[in-house]
């Protein structure tokens, strides 16, 4: 048993660090709570459960950071990269996933795997011995919270994450609708109309801002705080920041056409994608919110095209605790307070699927060789995934900590190369090129052993 890599948490991060750990021989245990003991976000017990958007982003492994990410974990042999691409949905340029059909890929792929356990039940203490990593992601419980915030003797930092609705598409109005992706972006006619649209006028836009503004909203409990994280703010919030910032956001109206009125341009889009391979379900893009269901329904319904929208899910708001990774965290992912245990996934601070499973992949690596008693090489600050430890793990300054999307800013300058958007383009093509080398590398030299080794 003192071989056996433990994790506590089946979410992104803890499924591709057990994947890991158990492709290269080490017996893995993962501790899933669900569904004995469920979340607020949930639906199911199931591994890899998404619970927000079932997007990816984008997939360009050249001209964008959370495309090399991709990349990254696909020459590393990911498990949610590869379950990701087997359930891959139309979106333009990103990966989009039936989020039902890869869950239940990642679930039964780990279960079927001859060194993986699963054992339900909650675990609400840090473990005293053995070799562990923690991946409890944003809804960690209560109790092992409060037990990793006594740990640390600081109190775990929180924002508020939202969810945006589900709607069923037969209920969509196509007839003011279309189907489109911006700039018809895609190499595919299934990808250059992969989002649904709905136009808005001027004044059907004022009339559904002043309607969100005044809607009931989700109150706070009691000694908690609103810091949202930038990149998954409720729309609401974005509203209150201008009665523009929506048409500069989820809701601009570049790069499409609308058929129906192709001499119209329109004042404002919502976009929905297509959310299972059915295409009966399609989520309202960007429209995380912290509505009461009921305004919800009334406010959402003002979209033309969804006045008989019917809702296979609704938004909802939910707590996310992340670590203040860059003071408590070592080079290797490791508490410093109790080296045994390891954080992956968005506990650590990093914001996303992709993020959260990469830290995964690298926790479950790092642990396996820690079992095997070799010792890897630094990860390669070049590369996406190095970009990332290094910034949650002393890169970013950790009195202003707060949760990041990989993106090209975390990233070392090429020297040589012309700043500004004008060198955009080069200058990101020469980051993902330095970065595949320098990830190509690390796992050319850091070969973990396997079962037959």
């Amino acid at each position: 048993m003192t071989n056996t890599l433990h994790i506590i948490g089946g979410g992104m991060a803890g499924s591709e660090a057990a994947w890991q750990a158990a492709s290269h021989g080490i017996p893995v245990t993962i501790h899933e709570m669900r569904p004995e003991t469920g979340t607020f976000a949930h639906q199911t017990g199931d591994l890899a459960e998404m619970v927000c958007s079932n997007s990816f982003r984008s997939d360009d492994d050249e001209q964008n950071a959370v495309g090399l990410l991709h990349w990254e974990m696909r020459a590393a042999g990911g498990l949610i990269m590869a379950m990701a691409d087997r359930h891959r949905l139309p979106a333009g340029g990103a990966l989009a996933v039936d989020r039902d059909a890869f869950a239940r890929a990642v679930t039964e792929t780990l279960r079927a795997h001859p060194l993986v356990t699963v054992e339900p039940g909650e675990i609400a203490s840090l473990p005293e011995d053995g070799t562990w990593i923690i991946a409890t992601g944003p809804l960690t419980s209560q109790g092992l919270g409060q037990a990793i915030a006594a740990e640390t003797g600081a109190e775990a930092l929180a924002f508020f994450d939202a969810i945006a609705p589900i709607v069923y598409h037969d209920s969509i109005d196509m007839s003011r609708a279309w189907m489109q992706s911006r700039y018809d972006k895609g190499e595919t006619e299934e990808e250059r109309t992969a989002y649904l649209n709905c136009p808005m006028d001027r004044d059907q836009y004022e009339a559904f801002i002043d309607a969100l503004l005044a809607a009931d909203k989700t109150e706070f409990h009691e000694g908690e705080t609103a810091g949202y994280f930038d990149g998954c703010l409720p729309i609401e919030v974005m509203a209150e920041r201008g009665r523009e910032t929506l048409r500069h956001g989820p809701m601009k109206p570049v790069g499409l056409t609308n058929p129906h009125q192709p001499d119209v341009k329109p004042h404002a889009v919502v976009q929905l994608r297509r959310d299972n391979a059915l295409g009966t379900l399609y989520n309202i893009v960007g429209f995380q919110t912290k509505m009461k269901y009921g305004a919800q329904a009334d406010v959402f319904k003002m979209i033309p095209g969804l006045e008989n929208a019917r809702f296979a899910r609704l938004g909802g708001i939910h707590r996310n605790t992340f670590l203040n990774s860059p003071t408590l965290l070592d080079d290797q992912m490791r508490l410093k307070s109790r080296p045994h245990i390891r954080f992956a996934g968005q506990i650590t601070g990093v914001e996303g699927y992709v993020e959260s499973a990469a830290m995964g992949l690298l926790a479950g690596r790092l642990a396996a060789a820690e079992l095997s008693g070799k010792t890897p090489p630094p990860v390669p600050q070049d590369s996406a995934m190095g970009a990332l430890i290094h910034h949650i793990t002393g890169g970013a300054e950790a009195k202003t900590f707060q949760p990041m999307n990989v993106n090209f800013g975390l990233f070392r300058p090429v020297d040589g190369l012309k700043g500004g958007r004008r060198g955009r383009k080069d200058r990101y093509k020469a980051y993902t090129d330095r970065g595949k080398e320098a990830w190509q590398g690390w796992l050319d030299a850091y070969p973990l052993p396997r079962q037959s080794d």
